[in-house]
Formats: C-alpha cells, sequence, structure tokens
C-alpha cells in the first residue's frame, strides 16, 4: 500500500458525513483524528469475538485477549523503537503518562531546592502536573519563554540548566502552533547537565520521526486517539534504569509481586505501572493504526502533509487582516491564526454552518496566549487524509463568513 489521497480517505468513514448540508471538512485533527475502518474492525472484533480480562485467565478467550494485548506492546515498541517492550506502560493517555512521570520521578529524585524545568509552548497537561509536582516536594518550577515567532529561547534554556536541574519536559510539536522543537539538541543539552527528559509526542508521534533511540529520550508520551486510535488509551515510554528506579504511581490488580500484612513487593515491568484492569481493547485497535500506518511510506506522508500546510499558509496569508501564529522555520501540521474583527470563537461557529470543523480558544496553552497577547486564537490541524481541497473549502467558508459580518 502506498500514498494515495483518495485511498486514504476512503479508508476513514466519517468522511463521508455531511454537516449541516455540507460534506464535512474536518480540520480539528489536534484534538482528535479521526478512524480508519481497520481500527473500528478491531474494537468491533475484540468486543464481538474474545472479549475477556487478561494475563490472569487459562481459559481460550483470555489466552487469545492476552496475546492481543501483549503483541500490542510489541508493535507500539517497533513504532517508536524501543530498546525493550517492557518499556512501553498503557495508560489513558498522554496526560496521565506525563502524571505518572511527575508524581513517581518526582517522588525518587526531586528534593527542595532542585529545578524542573518547562517552556512556554507546553500544553497544560505538560505544565501543570509539574507544577502540582514542584509545590508538593519544594522544588523550582522554570520556564523557556518563547521567541516572536513561536520557536524557544534556547540561550535563556542554556542559562536554566544547573547541577540543581532534575528533569526537564518539553513538547516535541507545539499543539498551539505547530512548531517543530529540537528535540535533540535540548535533550543533549539536558543530559550535559545531568538531568532526565520527558518528551511530549501528543502532537509529533503521527507528523514527523519518533525514534526514542535516536531521540535519547528518557521519557516518551502519546495518546492513540491523535495517531488515529481510539481515545482513553496512551503511551509512555521510559528507559528501563529510570522505570525501575522509580516507585509506582497507582496501587492494586496486577501491579503487584507479594502482598502481606508487612509489606507489598512489586510486580516486574511493564506491569509494574499497569494497575487494575485495563483498556484491553484500546491496545489492540492501537495496534490496528499503527499497523494502518506502516502499510504506508512515512516520508511521503510528511510530505503530503507538508504540503496541505504551506498551501493553507499561502491561502491564509493572502486574506486581509489575518494574523498567523508559529512562523518558524520548522512547522509541521497546524494553521493558528485570527482575523482582525472577528472573535475565532465567531469565526470557527460560522464555519461550522458550512461544514467545516476547526477548534477555537486557547487550546489548553494559556501561557502561549498570554505570551502573543492574545485570549485565543482559531485552529485548523492536518492529517494524512487532508487535501488541497480541504484547505479551498476552508478559505472560500472564511471569506464567507467575511461577508456575513460585514468585514
Amino acid at each position: 500500500m502506498t500514498f494515495n489521497s483518495d485511498r486514504i480517505r476512503s479508508d476513514f468513514p466519517i468522511l463521508r458525513e455531511t454537516v449541516n448540508g455540507k460534506p464535512l471538512v474536518y480540520l480539528d485533527n489536534a484534538a482528535t483524528t479521526q478512524k480508519p475502518q481497520a481500527v473500528i474492525d478491531a474494537i468491533t472484533d475484540y468486543y464481538t469475538h474474545y472479549n475477556s480480562n487478561i494475563h490472569r485467565g487459562t481459559h481460550h478467550l483470555s489466552n487469545r485477549a492476552t496475546e492481543a494485548h501483549e503483541a500490542a506492546r510489541k508493535t507500539v515498541q517497533a513504532y517508536i523503537n524501543a530498546e525493550h517492550d517492557h518499556e512501553i506502560i498503557f495508560t489513558r493517555g498522554t496526560t496521565e503518562s506525563i502524571n505518572l512521570v511527575a508524581f513517581s520521578f518526582g517522588e525518587a529524585f526531586v528534593n527542595p531546592g532542585d529545578d524542573v524545568i518547562v517552556t512556554e509552548m507546553e500544553h497544560h497537561s505538560n505544565f501543570v502536573p509539574w507544577q502540582m509536582m514542584c509545590e508538593r516536594r519544594g522544588a523550582n518550577f522554570r520556564v523557556i519563554p518563547l521567541d516572536e515567532k513561536g520557536g524557544l529561547r534556547l540561550d535563556v534554556f542554556k542559562n536554566l540548566l544547573s547541577d540543581r536541574t532534575r528533569i526537564v519536559a518539553f513538547n516535541h510539536v507545539s499543539n498551539a502552533l505547530g512548531t517543530i522543537n529540537p528535540a535533540v539538541e535540548i535533550i543533549s543539552m539536558a543530559h550535559d547537565a545531568g538531568a532526565a527528559v520527558l518528551v511530549d509526542a501528543a502532537q509529533s508521534v503521527q507528523h514527523i520521526d519518533h525514534d526514542v533511540q535516536a531521540l535519547d529520550a528518557d521519557f516518551y508520551a502519546f495518546s492513540a486517539h491523535k495517531i488515529y486510535g481510539p481515545t482513553g488509551i496512551g503511551v509512555l515510554y521510559g528507559k528501563e534504569k529510570w522505570l525501575n528506579a522509580i516507585p509506582p504511581y497507582q496501587g492494586g490488580g496486577e501491579m503487584i509481586d507479594q502482598v502481606s500484612i508487612e509489606r507489598t513487593t512489586y510486580n516486574k515491568l511493564p506491569f509494574k505501572f499497569e494497575a487494575g484492569t485495563p483498556n484491553i481493547a484500546g491496545p489492540i485497535s492501537l495496534a490496528a493504526a499503527l499497523n494502518y500506518l506502516n502499510a504506508l511510506d512515512f516520508q511521503a506522508i510528511r510530505a503530503h502533509e507538508d504540503d496541505v500546510l504551506e498551501y493553507g499558509r499561502e491561502k491564509l496569508s493572502e486574506i486581509p487582516g489575518l494574523t498567523l501564529y508559529g512562523n518558524t522555520d520548522q512547522r509541521t501540521s497546524i494553521l493558528a491564526f485570527n482575523i482582525e474583527g472577528i472573535h475565532h470563537y465567531d469565526l470557527g461557529t460560522l464555519l461550522d454552518t458550512r461544514g467545516v470543523a476547526v477548534r477555537t480558544g486557547h487550546h489548553c496553552t494559556q501561557p502561549i496566549m498570554t505570551a502573543f497577547g492574545i485570549d485565543g486564537t482559531v485552529r485548523a490541524s492536518l492529517a494524512i487524509y487532508n487535501t488541497r481541497d480541504d484547505i479551498d473549502a476552508f478559505e472560500e467558508g472564511i471569506y464567507k463568513v467575511r461577508t456575513m459580518l460585514g468585514k
């Protein structure tokens, strides 16, 4: 299977829907992606043919479900090139993955007076958990600021690093700007200072290269629903040495080795961090999504998405009174903007009347909005099934809204 726009679109049944009598133009992929039929079928197949709890059963359905669940772990391992499959922890999503690390790493390694560094462009899920951890542990919360183009001030980052820095957390791609951060450089700088690094890959794992060993990331987190899989399932990759060194995030079934009145010992990796009955269908259908992508040429995907992005930027730049945000040279998938005299919420609502789905507001990145002196943007975000035709419909919708509002 090679990359073909028409073929790709035919694999996603929701794209045949209409909204307000118009063909659906779905440009809200940074919030959640649509699902190919292969993923929908994987979910249905599990619940129809082998629904059962895993790991502890001795019967056929349990064994089959366990095999599929653990095969999914290996699929994720291969997709991000982790060294070991037990370095793959299944969570509810990126948010839980980050909270797990913020809690467990903090308990083990962060003490009063230590520093934790994040960036001004983080989603709240990679900002607030670190603030909470710093408050709990008495550590200092440090922030790398943005420049005027929406890139990171690495000169400031260099000065923030010290022998007190315990961990650095940053997103590989900004969900609000589309900025691609120089991950290898950031990780190298942090490691030189003796700090661990968490990479929020929620907006990058589906768009750009995602080799955790090449990055040398200590922790790496993403959500299935942003990479054509289901909601409610995510991944935390952690280097074996770190996962062995930090305590469990939750207690309960599955994560234990031995329990007695006197003490509890913990299970081996990855089960040490997977308390309770998991979302069994989640990893199975995530694997279906990754297998779907693996059947395509990833470089062709990226070239296609970059082409649609730059076409969109070109079209939007022609609209009077429009300001684009996120203007670094390295960018992907996001068109964030405002139009003078039109509130972003009004524009998004009126675009919906024409079947165009976008996101408006602060996108869970209020520090970014504060940095740019705005309260929100319109955000159109791209996926493999978007085309130049979608951009044309989007542009036409914007002009129609301007006419409606007399702008």
